[in-house]
C-alpha cells in the first residue's frame, strides 16, 4: 500500500491549501515553511498565507473574472477563502481582508489540524515521496536550481512590488474623505484629492526621485498588473489619472467638484487603523518615498508604518513541465502549485494550491489525478498556464481564457452572465461524475 503522507514546502496561500485539502482527504500532511530561518523581502510574519503586496483579493461581483473564481473556490470549501470571508474588511466590491487576523486564522486552522505537522526550515531539495512544491514566487536560488535540474526547463522571473501602509490617524481628515467611487460600497476608500497644480508637482518628483537599481539582469522585467507607480508614471503626464488615481466617480465634499486626482487609501485592518496605498507599489528608495508620497496634501504629515517593496519572483516554464493537473510530466507523485506555475494573483495561487492537493491526494490513494473542465475558471486557467504558447508569462484569472460560448450572446455584460452560468453548470457537472472527497 502507498504511504499515505505527503510533504508540502511553502506555507503561503498555494501551500496552506494544498495542506488544508489533502489533510481533508484523510492524508498526512509535513508542511514545510523556511521562515524564520529564511527570510524574504516582502514578508514580515511568521503567519502562514501571508499576503504581501496587498490585502485586497479583488472583485467579489459574481459576474467578473475574479468573482467567478471565489465562488469556484468557496463551492470546493478553501481554507483560503474561509477565512477570506471571515476576515475581511469594507471595501467596495472587492473582498479585501484584516491581513494580520486572515493570516492568523489560516496558521491556526492548519496548527490544529490533526492530519497536519508544521515544520519550519529551509527544505533545498525535491522530496523523494508524494510532494507538493509551493515555495511561491521567492523560490530559493537552490530550490530553483533543484526543480530545474529534475524537470528539465528553465525558471523564468519579473519584478514585483508592493505598496506602502500608513497610519490613518496621520492622515489629514481636513484634505481627505471617505467615499466608494460612483457612491457604490458605503465609502470604503479614504480619498486623498489633488489639485491640476499639485497633481503635476507630484508627478515631476515622482518620476524624477531616486530608485532601488536592480542588478539582476540589465533590463528588469515588470508584470504589468502590478506596475510600479513610477514606472506607471514615466509613460505619460497623465497615465496615473487614467490608472491608480482616476477621479471619475468621485465627489469632493469641499469642493462639490470631481477633483483633478485622486489617491485612495484601503484599510488594513477593521479598525481602519492602518492604510494601505491602493496602486501605490513602488521601488522608490524609502527616504524618497517619504518625500514624495508626502507631497500628496492629505498625506503631509503621514506616518508610514511600512515602506513600499520590489522583489524579484521566479516562475517556471510550465508548459514544458506540468500537466494540467499539476502534476510533474517527469515525477508522477510530484506537484507544483502556486506563482510558482505562473499563475499572478493570490486566489490564482490559491486555485492552483486547492488542485495540486486534490490531485496529490488522489495519487497517493492510488486514483487519477483530475483535470478540472475549461469552462471552470479554475479549469481554463491552469489549462492556460500548462499549455505551450509562444511566449510564458504570469497569467490572472480572465473571462478571456475562457472558451468560446457556442451560442451568440449581444453584449459584454450578457456574455459574462451565460459564462457564469456555463462555468457553475460545468463544475456541478464535474462533481456529479468525479468524487474529489473532502
Amino acid at each position: 500500500m502507498p504511504p499515505r503522507r505527503l510533504v508540502v514546502v511553502g506555507g503561503g496561500l498555494a501551500g496552506s491549501e494544498a495542506a488544508w485539502q489533502a489533510a481533508s482527504r484523510g492524508v498526512e500532511v509535513e508542511l514545510w515553511e523556511g521562515r524564520p530561518e529564511m527570510r524574504t523581502p516582502a514578508h514580515s510574519t511568521l503567519y502562514l498565507g501571508e499576503l504581501v503586496c496587498s490585502n485586497s483579493l479583488g472583485s467579489d461581483l459574481p459576474e467578473t473574472a475574479a468573482g467567478l473564481l471565489k465562488a469556484e473556490l468557496r463551492r470546493l470549501g478553501s481554507l483560503v477563502m474561509a477565512a477570506a470571508d471571515r476576515h475581511r474588511v469594507a471595501a467596495g466590491r472587492a473582498l479585501a481582508v484584516d491581513r494580520l487576523a486572515f493570516a492568523r486564522a489560516v496558521t491556526a486552522r492548519l496548527a490544529s489540524h490533526p492530519l497536519v505537522r508544521l515544520r519550519r526550515g529551509e527544505v533545498d531539495r525535491l522530496p523523494e515521496g508524494p510532494a507538493v512544491i509551493a515555495t511561491g514566487p521567492l523560490t530559493s536560488e537552490k530550490m530553483a536550481q533543484a526543480l530545474q535540474e529534475e524537470l528539465g526547463a528553465s525558471c523564468l522571473h519579473f519584478y514585483d512590488a508592493a505598496a506602502p501602509i500608513v497610519t490613518g490617524e496621520s492622515v489629514d481628515p481636513e484634505r481627505s474623505f471617505w467615499a466608494s467611487r460612483y457612491e457604490k460600497g458605503g465609502g470604503d476608500y479614504l480619498n486623498c484629492p489633488l489639485t491640476q497644480a499639485e497633481y503635476e508637482a507630484f508627478w515631476q518628483a515622482l518620476v524624477s526621485a531616486e530608485t532601488v537599481p536592480l542588478n539582476e539582469i540589465d533590463r528588469p522585467l515588470f508584470f504589468e498588473g502590478c506596475l510600479p507607480v513610477e514606472e506607471l508614471a514615466r509613460r505619460g503626464r497623465d497615465t496615473l489619472r487614467f490608472g491608480p488615481l482616476k477621479p471619475v466617480g468621485l465627489v469632493d465634499p469641499r469642493t462639490g467638484r470631481q477633483p483633478y486626482a485622486v489617491v485612495q487609501l484601503r484599510r488594513e485592518d477593521r479598525s481602519g487603523r492602518l492604510l494601505n496605498l491602493v496602486g501605490f507599489q513602488t521601488r522608490l528608495r524609502w527616504g524618497a518615498q517619504a518625500e514624495v508620497f508626502r507631497m500628496i496634501p492629505a498625506l503631509a504629515r503621514a506616518e508610514f508604518v511600512r515602506y513600499g517593496v520590489m522583489h524579484r519572483n521566479t516562475y517556471l516554464e510550465a508548459p514544458a513541465v506540468l500537466e494540467p493537473t499539476l502534476r510533474a510530466r517527469r515525477r508522477p507523485r510530484l506537484f507544483l502549485a502556486g506563482q510558482l506555475v505562473g499563475v499572478e494573483g493570490y486566489l490564482e495561487s490559491t486555485a492552483a494550491g486547492l488542485v495540486a492537493g486534490i490531485n496529490a491526494a488522489r495519487a497517493i490513494r492510488g486514483e487519477t489525478p483530475v483535470v478540472f473542465p475549461e469552462e471552470t475558471m479554475i479549469g481554463a486557467l491552469l489549462a492556460f498556464v500548462t499549455r505551450p504558447r509562444p511566449v510564458v508569462q504570469p497569467m490572472n484569472a480572465s473571462f478571456g481564457l475562457l472558451p468560446p460560448l457556442r451560442e451568440r450572446v449581444r453584449g459584454q455584460a450578457s456574455r459574462r452572465h451565460r459564462h457564469v452560468e456555463r462555468a457553475q453548470e460545468a463544475l456541478s457537472n464535474f462533481l456529479s461524475c468525479v468524487t474529489i472527497g473532502t
